[in-house]
């Protein structure tokens, strides 16, 4: 333990912990300080005083007796991890999906894992106030029930997660909703809650066709939200954009990885890195075969760390991807949530609508 708080510096934490959308980096170098310092006093009370201890009552034995304490307590361990296991692999365990972070405003899909509800209407209390979500039945979230989007009108396809989607906001605050009344074209979410950039690739390649005259595709990307690009509990693809169905190995290792900052090891992360290059770099191609514009945004609330920094510039500078960095005031945050509220939203759907009139 000693020795692991010793290597287990800055720089390995930078390594191997990724910031997300709930944990910031600079509260995970806080985190793992407390974390060393404790492992240094807990190795120091092993060797000062729980080794002598164990020392003196193994004197006070046979080393058959010795050996089956052991022998109980290893098989303790291996008996609580296996019956664990296997509640976990229980139907009702199985029907909380670990590792997707269930919503209720979602359907099971073969390719994506899960996409937007059809033809479906909820009110959710988000943000202090009742929020209304709408899809038609593409899985487009729309104003009303009663709408629906022309497949052979001029469309900005807008492509992401939550924060694309609209989360604790209403339609006409969502980032599409603000670009089409600004540039009076009109915006399709293909957007869904907690996908990853691979995820919100291939439905773009799955619903791209249906449009007649995309105008631009808007992709998102986050460091904050990199870490489920290396996701195996969902749907994803490798660097050569292979599809690769979710891992469905051992349930105590899926419950390990909704830890809110799971280890990553830098082989994990460097494939990530690869494989979310290549994802955008196939979705502006998708949208340069039609004739679109392709363009990726990168909201940023606070300073860039370091790790955040090098994701950015590692996946996108160096991918020779076009995107826009679009910094956020603090304050424009739905209340006790992340997502932006409506004034972030507006401001980065005029960033938005600025470079599409411009191009």
């Amino acid at each position: 333990m000693i020795v692991g708080a010793l290597r287990a510096d800055q720089a390995w934490v930078d390594r191997h912990f990724l910031a997300n959308f709930v944990v910031s980096h600079s509260a995970i170098v806080r985190v793992a300080s407390a974390v060393r310092i404790t492992m240094l006093v807990l190795g120091g009370i092993l060797i000062l005083f729980v080794r002598p201890a164990l020392g003196r009552w193994a004197a006070r034995r046979s080393t058959g007796q010795v050996f089956t304490s052991g022998a109980r307590f290893l098989l303790a361990i291996v008996l609580a991890l296996v019956s664990s296991e296997l509640v976990l692999r229980s139907s009702s365990w199985r029907g909380s999906r670990i590792g997707e972070n269930a919503v209720p405003y979602r359907r099971a899909d073969p390719l994506l894992g899960w996409t937007a509800p059809a033809a479906w209407t909820t009110d959710k209390l988000e943000g202090g106030r009742w929020i209304k979500y709408t899809f038609d039945s593409a899985g487009y979230r729309v104003r009303r029930s009663d709408e629906h989007l022309d497949m052979d009108r001029p469309t900005v396809l807008f492509s992401g997660e939550s924060v694309m989607l609209g989360t604790a906001l209403t339609w006409d605050e969502s980032i599409p909703a603000q670009v089409a009344a600004i540039t009076g074209i009109q915006s399709a979410t293909l957007a869904t809650e907690n996908y990853s950039n691979i995820q919100a690739y291939l439905r773009v390649k799955a619903e791209l066709p249906k449009f007649r005259q995309p105008v631009a595709i808007v992709s998102l990307f986050m460091p904050a939200l990199f870490d489920r690009n290396i996701d195996r509990a969902r749907p994803h693809v490798d660097p050569e954009l292979v599809w690769e169905p979710p891992y469905r190995g051992f349930r105590l290792e899926l419950l390990a990885h909704l830890l809110p900052v799971p280890y990553r090891s830098e082989a994990t992360i460097e494939r990530g890195i690869q494989t979310t290059r290549a994802v955008l770099r196939a979705t502006a191609m998708l949208a340069q075969a039609r004739g679109a514009t392709a363009l990726t945004i990168v909201p940023q609330f606070s300073d860039e760390d370091t790790t955040e920094r090098a994701l950015r510039q590692r996946i996108l500078d160096e991918g020779e991807l076009t995107y826009m960095l679009i910094e956020l005031d603090p304050n424009w945050r739905v209340p006790g949530d992340k997502h932006p509220d409506a004034r972030g939203a507006r401001f980065i759907a005029e960033a938005i609508a600025t470079k599409l009139v411009g191009r």
